[in-house]
């Protein structure tokens, strides 16, 4: 597995989806754990295209228990689908090739940009950890897509959410509209309450986009649990302050969750394998072999990737003995197969993760690693991160680009976890390499 997609369809420009429509859906008690407050409704999301394309490949990886090969699989073929069929431009449009697409092709496609759309706006809300609600139902009975952890929401539990997509010649404001509500009322609504595996479910959405084939142009609409107003009711009294130490950090099921997808599109499977043992009853324990990690500096920024050249005895390859002599060393070794007039024109973009919030986890992993008897703590302690490459644009609540002035030029996305999609990694200066020992934690690797 590696890190690299190609993103060469997508272009640069920023796209604006409107919200067409949000709709309250009561619920008894409400709230239902006091002194939740739920982030306002924005109406207006601003993407990069490679967000998008980062948050659809964040979606089909999160699923808790599938392989990892299958997972890589459907992350670029989704990404493959992405660059195919999304026209150039500011506007939401659909280039001319969807109408070839069989009609069930067409529907998946659609499910995956819906998907994708639901977690921009979900990150965009402030919510940080995410994790497959799967979990909810051992049955047939439908249920939400994502649970969602931190922002607003740490220290009260989880919120819930649904994502639904459709491209279809007949697609209507009211249609999509009709389309959340309904998906509300039949796989969030039943679920507000109850307990998960990430924690109660407190709170939800569910979140539809669309838009017409023939057309620019999208519709997008949100529906969520409503939240009464102090004193509302007669006899309600109205909540009590919240209590001092109210618990720091996320739970560590739903942080384990995220970082399972992260390091499998980062293509660093030793973190998935020990992830994996951590939560299983058995099996044998993986490699302690140390895990190289390449120090990438971009746009200002320092993150951890894989460095599958670096040799497993963490003794350093050739290119490593030249590596402040020769700052081109990482292009020619990771892509030495490429003739030196596409190494820029590739279109390729990177997975990496903050290094700070990397490898503050991965010391955390290798803390719970060293019990050895699987013993996983509460939960995770770590930094978070102001997005970049989408946001609310409406209200005070717009999200800063946080790229420094001489950096607005890099095509980037980053998460709130600290997960990003580097677009063109050449960029990119390579550092040094760190290693992680899954006992011993991260160290410099020479």
């Amino acid at each position: 597995m590696s890190g690299l997609i190609s993103t060469s369809g997508l272009g640069v420009s920023s796209k604006l989806v409107s919200l067409t429509k949000h709709t309250k859906h009561p619920h008894d008690p409400s709230p239902v754990v006091p002194n939740f407050i739920a982030p306002p409704v924005c109406t207006s999301l601003s993407f990069q295209p490679i967000a998008l394309a980062a948050a659809i490949a964040r979606t089909a990886t999160t699923w808790d228990d599938a392989p990892k090969e299958l997972l890589d699989g459907l992350q670029q073929s989704a990404l493959v689908e992405l660059e195919t069929l999304l026209e150039v431009g500011n506007t939401f449009a659909l280039k001319s090739y969807f109408k070839f697409l069989a009609d069930t092709a067409g529907s998946q496609f659609a499910a995956k940009v819906g998907a994708g759309m639901t977690h921009l706006y979900m990150e965009a809300l402030g919510y940080e950890w995410r994790a497959n609600a799967v979990c909810l139902s051992s049955s047939l009975d439908p249920h939400a897509d994502f649970i969602y952890g931190g922002g607003n929401v740490v220290g009260h539990g989880v919120v819930l959410a649904e994502a639904h997509g459709s491209f279809a010649k007949d697609v209507t404001a009211g249609k999509i509209t009709s389309a959340a509500r309904r998906k509300y009322k039949k796989q969030v609504k039943a679920y507000i309450a109850a307990t998960s595996t990430f924690g109660k479910i407190i709170h939800g959405y569910s979140i539809a986009f669309g838009s017409k084939p023939t057309a620019a142009g999208s519709f997008l609409s949100v529906s969520e649990t409503r939240i009464s107003k102090p004193g509302k009711k007669s006899g309600t009294a109205p909540p009590t302050p919240p209590k001092e130490g109210r618990p720091e950090g996320a739970p560590a099921p739903i942080v384990l969750a995220t970082h399972r997808s992260n390091f499998m599109l980062m293509g660093v499977p030793e973190v998935v394998d020990w992830i994996d043992w951590l939560r299983a009853v058995d099996g044998a324990v993986p490699e302690l072999e140390p895990v190289p990690l390449l120090r990438l500096q971009y746009a200002g920024r320092t993150y951890l990737t894989s460095a599958p050249l670096v040799q497993r005895t963490g003794a350093p390859p050739w290119w490593m003995e030249e590596f402040f002599d020769h700052p081109y060393w990482w292009r020619i070794a990771r892509h030495r197969d490429f003739p030196a007039s596409q190494r820029q024109a590739s279109g390729l973009a990177l997975f990496a993760i903050e290094e700070k919030g990397g490898a503050e986890f991965l010391n955390g992993l290798s803390a719970v690693i060293r019990g050895g008897r699987r013993q996983i703590p509460p939960s995770f302690l770590l930094p978070t991160f102001d997005p970049v490459g989408f946001g609310f644009v409406d209200d005070d609540r717009a999200l800063p680009d946080i790229r420094d002035e001489g950096d607005r030029s890099y095509d980037y996305a980053q998460f709130r976890d600290g997960l990003a999609l580097l677009g063109d990694p050449f960029r990119g200066r390579p550092r040094d390499v760190l290693l992680w020992s899954p006992e011993g934690g991260v160290s410099l690797g020479r």
